[in-house]
């Protein structure tokens, strides 16, 4: 009967994350096999030191050379798959006779190691077992304290040895990345980062997890220093700084930036996760102060609530915050270009504030939300009109309700009455009757997605203005909008010719 052939992970370099199986297997083998370069030192022989017994063999396979330059007939591959033969050809005759084999393997067996070879020219003729190990690449995360991926992102592990044009190419459309087997390769991975554009993100790791470990920013590593055993990583954006290595320039200003978000217009769950990873990242939180108390509360962070008619105010301020070099998210209710503070951010920030970055993330429209709750009126075009004063002149109002009630549009009106405003959706009504047919569907959705909400489905004639207020959008349907037998309301797609 033949020995058994084991592949054996040993992690990348710390001998406690060696698996209690490593341990076992190594130290019940016949015969410990590990590879090593001309000095003739094992890492691997290294780390399984301590789980070596006395009376076992060991095979040390040393490679015949380490780079291209050979004088073998076959070049460089050609001694290697010489060397691979003859290694293979001693750990048979051992399994030929009886002997269990376990051939070591730093990090895991399958990744990017030298046990692989051996397996493919011994695993189908002898029983053979594969037992894994912490990669390199997951032993420099964690040193670093920096997830590799999550959610759908895309971890690519490239090897150092490609050229540089198609390792930034790799780079350049993933978002996180490991590159192996640096050593003389180091200037053309530094080079392909650079190319990328992603050089001021990627980090040196060399021999993780040993007690000779360093980590520094891949940007500022002397190519003279780099040993085989060190890789690059490009750590995802997701997760924040972690343990990575603080930079030469320590006194480099902090990048500050504004970041406007919409809440949607009511319950939590209408909230993006676009969104709450803004406000989670966020210094400072400005906003209308009834949006900002949906926000959950957060010690770490300083809130600004301020009145809902000071919005270049509010803006100017998150400006000042930003370039100062904090996060500042300013928080809108539904979508923070429709009706709220995307426009004012960007406004001051055009005038006053030109080196500060404005993000705008989108956010579910009350207009949306109401529509879901009744069917499907803005099955076809729409207009979105707000009924305030406050910035344009209510002829302006009036004259753009009667262009769009021409046009036979559904309509949404933000804004529809406030007490210093109690006679104008009134008014709007009369001209939208001069216009449309008593008949036309109207539908009030009040406080949608919050605890008081309701919705009323009526028409333009029985239409009472006294009936709503600001927690209200009112929608006037267009000649196609109709309501089901069952209550709910759509407008066609299709337009009469």
């Amino acid at each position: 009967m033949s020995g058994r052939l084991y592949g054996v992970g040993l992690g990348p370099g710390d001998p406690e994350l060696v698996t209690v199986k490593a341990a076992r297997l190594i130290g019940a083998a016949d015969v410990v096999a590990f590879h090593a370069a001309q000095h003739g030192r094992s890492v691997a022989r290294g780390l399984a030191a301590p789980y070596l017994r006395e009376g076992q063999v060991e095979e040390l396979l040393v490679y015949p050379v380490t780079t291209e330059a050979t004088d073998h007939p076959g070049g460089y591959q050609g001694a290697i798959d010489e060397f691979y033969e003859a290694a293979a050809a001693r750990l048979a005759a051992h399994l030929d006779a009886g002997r269990d084999v376990v051939v070591l393997a730093e990090g895991d067996p399958f990744f990017y190691g030298s046990y692989m070879h051996m397996h493919k020219r011994l695993a189908h003729r002898y029983p053979t077992e594969v037992v894994p190990g912490v990669t390199s690449v997951s032993g420099a995360a964690a040193v670093l304290g920096r997830p590799l991926v999550e959610r759908d992102e895309v971890l690519t592990v490239l090897p150092g040895t490609l050229p540089a044009d198609e390792l930034a190419e790799w780079l350049a459309t993933t978002d996180s990345a490991a590159v192996m087997k640096l050593g003389r390769t180091f200037s053309n991975v530094r080079e392909a980062f650079d190319a990328a554009g992603v050089l001021d993100r990627a980090v040196y790791v060399e021999r993780a997890t040993t007690d000779r470990q360093r980590v520094a920013p891949l940007a500022e590593v002397d190519p003279e220093t780099v040993p085989y055993f060190s890789l690059a990583l490009l750590p995802s954006q997701l997760t924040g700084p972690g343990n990575d290595p603080e930079r030469t320039e320590d006194t480099l200003p902090r990048t500050g930036e504004v970041v406007v978000v919409g809440l949607g217009p009511g319950k939590r769950a209408w909230t993006t996760p676009e969104t709450a990873e803004a406000l989670a990242q966020a210094d400072d939180l400005i906003g209308y102060g009834p949006y900002l108390d949906r926000v959950p509360a957060n010690p770490r962070q300083t809130r600004y609530p301020s009145d809902n008619r000071v919005e270049a105010e509010r803006a100017a301020h998150a400006l000042e915050l930003a370039r100062s070099g904090r996060r500042v998210a300013v928080v809108s209710s539904g979508d923070p270009g429709v009706f709220a503070m995307a426009a004012a951010v960007l406004e001051v920030a055009a005038e006053d504030f030109p080196d500060v970055e404005v993000r705008v993330l989108p956010g579910l429209t009350a207009a949306q939300a109401v529509a879901s709750k009744v069917g499907a009126p803005l099955g076809h075009d729409f207009a979105v009109i707000s009924l305030s004063d406050v910035l344009k002149p209510w002829d302006v109002v009036l004259d753009r309700l009667r262009a769009v009630a021409t046009a036979d549009l559904v309509i949404a009106l933000y804004n529809p009455r406030s007490k210093a405003r109690p006679h104008q959706l009134g008014e709007a009504t009369k001209v939208l009757l001069d216009v449309k047919a008593p008949e036309t569907v109207v539908v009030v959705g009040r406080d949608v997605g919050g605890p008081q909400e309701s919705l009323t489905v009526t028409n333009l004639g029985e239409f009472d203005p006294e009936t709503v207020d600001m927690r209200c959008l009112v929608m006037v349907g267009s000649t196609q909008t109709r309501v089901t037998p069952s209550g709910q309301v759509f407008t066609s797609r299709r337009y009469p010719g």
